[in-house]
């Protein structure tokens, strides 16, 4: 059996405005031999379309598009993500969109001028001749022939996207307004100009507030450096960002971006980290620490290695990232797909039996427009039967707009993927934000996760007549020659109470049991109480309370002696991170179930637990096991389990949980190995996340009530004769951004104030 492989081409296509259209995008390529997954992005007006070997080319691709009605702007292959040209495309688009709705708009309102003194005042001579030569351009010429060529390739096609209706509810207005120069008839050629007028507002106003609600990945393009000071042959030049490579050294002065990820290998200073992390707190940076690209210095000179370019970097995953987000489709949208799936057919039939039913039952219908004249100026019971269908029949076109539908998740997933990318929290799908949403139970890891994931000194406790500072001092000094963990945890912790490390002579390790030393003609022992009790030392016994006292909190204890006798106890232990226990509490306040799985002893993780409110505790799982205790905690709770890991070493287990978050900082993150990457590393941003998913939920449940409830009231009405066509199609327009309106109210809810706080709220 032979391997077929797949390349990934990529189309532009600036017309695909929602998931109805997407929908129709997708079904049109769909249909193409060769043709595997297909990926649209309404937020970037892409389509990703893998193609396997022998399939269609990208001119392939681009005539099955267009022919379903949509331009193609792009065709790129696999390695061309240019978001710069990306972001001329919709600009042009945009640029034509407001050319559009000025050709039509100026004649519109001539002859809306016209009409008035038309209708209210004195006839006009030469009036038909006149409004039908103002709208000519209006529908036919550059206003509408792009939506009429949409229309009949779409047909032609055999799909149904939302420029046929308009075509519909314009055309007919037009070409029966006509009649009206053979015999005398009510004019429908306002209408028709009208219509279409709106129709193009709709288009230019929808591409300005989706352009709102996708700012955060267009900011996110545009804060990275320009250009870069390197040196090359011992000369400091300037060269533009995309031709930096790994192992280039820069020079960063204050108040530059640093230009890519990097290493510090010399100077210090504090960064800007804020677009990365959420933080604005500047982070101290000297040698050996790493850097993110685009993050800001704020005051030293720092020379910098590259380590990472181009789509390597930590900005260009984070904006892949959103855009995967943004491009990922909810369960929920299942319900939209097959509502608009097959609208627009439904919405042709439904408005030529309001036709047919006004032509053979006038007079049955009839009193439905007395009733509704007593309260809608625009409805005249006393038109013909003709002109009472005509109007029935393109109000139901033009009211029918799934536009609505299909704006009603992607809108919502842009502003809250967005707002995440703001925060620090980074959501990978559509998907993930539905399940988290429904998340009872929060696994968390518990070293790097609920504490820092290195050891720190703790507590100091000297024996009777011992001065802490004395058995600090020698602790340290000896301490100062090893390497273990727990001997750097007493030098800085001795550094950081302002104990300097006396010379030691005489250095010996004993493995895990201690260390001995010489330091100022005293013989220090430090290590557990069995190496102590076999070189003899004296005092042990007065020291029996704490040491258990503290071993019961978890801590790591040495005891320090000199001269065979007992000084006192040093602790040391993996402390909690800052923000643990308000992060617990905060999950409490959302009703979850917290549990810590760990690697560690039974007593050091009780401790910790007690410490910041856990719920329950699994202690001395091995890795593997973490899996075996996620789908433990499935068969209990369901389908409804969480977990918080470091994203690599936990990442079996975050695969099995039903959203995995990984909790990491700056560059090094392990940004694919979960649902939810939390780039500050601070335990807070899980609550944040969750507050975050709620809220984009729950605007996407709004958005699909409004938009499919609107559609089933305003049809009805329509058909009926109670909504003029001209009201209809502002209502359509008004509705489309309604719901893009709805999805940006996100950004207020979380404006200028914790997310926790605002998601409570």
């Amino acid at each position: 059996m032979t391997e077929t492989t797949a390349t990934t081409i990529t189309l532009t296509v600036p017309g695909m405005g929602s998931d109805h259209c997407a929908g129709i995008v997708r079904t049109t390529l769909t249909r193409l031999e060769g043709v595997g997954e297909i990926h649209t992005n309404i937020a970037n007006h892409r389509v990703a379309v893998a193609v396997r070997d022998g399939g269609p080319d990208g001119e392939r691709l681009r005539s099955a598009v267009e022919g379903a009605g949509y331009e193609v702007a792009a065709v790129e292959g696999e390695a061309a993500q240019d978001a710069e040209a990306g972001a001329a495309i919709e600009e042009a688009y945009l640029t034509r969109a407001r050319r559009r709705l000025w050709i039509a708009a100026v004649p519109t309102t001539l002859i809306m001028l016209l009409m008035i003194p038309q209708m209210f005042w004195r006839p006009i001579p030469g009036y038909l001749a006149i409004v039908a030569l103002l709208a000519f351009p209006v529908v036919f010429l550059y206003g509408g022939i792009a939506t009429h060529k949409s229309t009949w390739r779409s047909l032609r096609n055999g799909t149904f996207n939302m420029d046929v209706l308009i075509s519909m509810g314009s055309l007919p207005p037009y070409l029966i307004g006509l009649v009206g120069f053979v015999t005398p008839m009510t004019s429908f050629v306002e209408m028709a100009a009208t219509i279409m007028t709106f129709h193009l507002l709709g288009r230019y106003l929808e591409a300005l507030a989706k352009g709102r609600a996708s700012q955060a990945i267009r900011r996110l393009l545009t804060l990275g450096a320009k250009t870069a000071r390197v040196e090359r042959d011992g000369e400091e030049i300037e060269v533009p960002v995309k031709e930096l490579a790994p192992g280039d050294i820069m020079i960063v002065r204050p108040g530059d971006k640093i230009p890519t990820d990097g290493e510090v290998i010399e100077g210090e200073s504090h960064l800007d980290e804020s677009l990365a992390t959420g933080e604005s707190i500047p982070v101290y940076k000297s040698t050996g620490d790493s850097v993110i690209g685009a993050t800001l210095n704020k005051e030293g000179r720092l020379r910098v290695k590259a380590t990472r370019v181009g789509g390597d970097t930590f900005l260009a995953q984070v904006v892949r990232l959103i855009d995967q987000a943004q491009g990922s489709r909810v369960p929920i949208q299942e319900f939209a797909d097959r509502m608009t799936g097959r609208f627009v057919p439904a919405v042709l039939v439904i408005a030529l039996v309001s036709l047919a039913a006004w032509l053979l039952m006038p007079e049955t219908l009839r009193p439905i427009l007395d009733w509704g004249a007593t309260f809608l100026p625009w409805v005249d019971p006393t038109a013909t039967t003709p002109i009472l269908a005509i109007l029935a029949a393109i109000a139901v076109l033009v009211i029918a707009c799934p536009c609505a539908l299909g704006l009603a998740t992607p809108t919502a997933l842009m502003v809250g993927s967005g707002i995440g990318a703001e925060r620090g929290i980074l959501i990978r799908s559509g998907e993930a934000i539905q399940t988290f949403k429904d998340v009872k139970v929060m696994v968390l890891d518990k070293t790097g996760t609920i504490t820092r994931g290195e050891p720190r000194l703790t507590e100091v406790v000297a024996a009777e007549g011992v001065a802490e500072a004395r058995l600090l001092r020698l602790a340290a000094s000896v301490e100062h020659a090893s390497e273990h963990p727990i001997a750097r945890a007493i030098v800085d912790g001795a550094g950081e109470r302002g104990v300097t490390p006396g010379e030691v002579s005489e250095f010996r390790s004993t493995g895990a049991r201690g260390v001995s030393g010489k330091v100022d003609e005293a013989r220090v022992l430090i290590g557990n109480r069995r190496l102590l009790e076999e070189n003899g030392i004296h005092g042990l016994e007065a020291l029996d309370k704490e040491l258990s006292r503290l071993e019961s909190l978890g801590r790591s204890v040495v005891i320090v002696a000199a001269d065979g006798q007992a000084l006192g106890l040093v602790a040391v232990a993996d402390t909690l991170k800052a923000e643990s226990v308000e992060a617990i509490r905060g999950m409490h306040a959302l009703g979850l179930h917290v549990v810590m799985v760990t690697g560690d002893n039974e007593r050091a993780a009780r401790a910790i637990a007690e410490e910041v409110g856990i719920d329950e505790v699994q202690a001395g799982v091995l890795p593997e096991g973490k899996v075996e205790a996620i789908r433990a905690l499935q068969a209990r709770y369901g389908d409804h389990v969480a977990m918080v890991g470091d994203g690599i070493n936990d990442a079996p287990a975050l695969t099995q949980a039903n959203v995995g978050i990984a909790i990491g900082a700056g560059a090094d993150v392990a940004i694919e190995a979960a649902d939810v990457t939390l780039v500050s590393g601070e335990l807070t941003g899980v609550v944040d996340a969750m507050h975050l998913s709620r809220a984009t939920f729950g605007k996407i449940v709004q958005n699909l009530i409004w938009a499919s409830g609107y559609n089933l009231a305003a049809i009805p009405v329509a058909a009926l004769g109670l909504l003029h066509p001209m009201i209809g199609v502002i209502a359509m327009t008004a509705s489309s951004l309604s719901v893009i309106g709805n999805s940006l109210l996100l950004k207020r809810r979380f404006a200028r104030r914790p997310m926790i706080e605002g998601g409570s709220r």
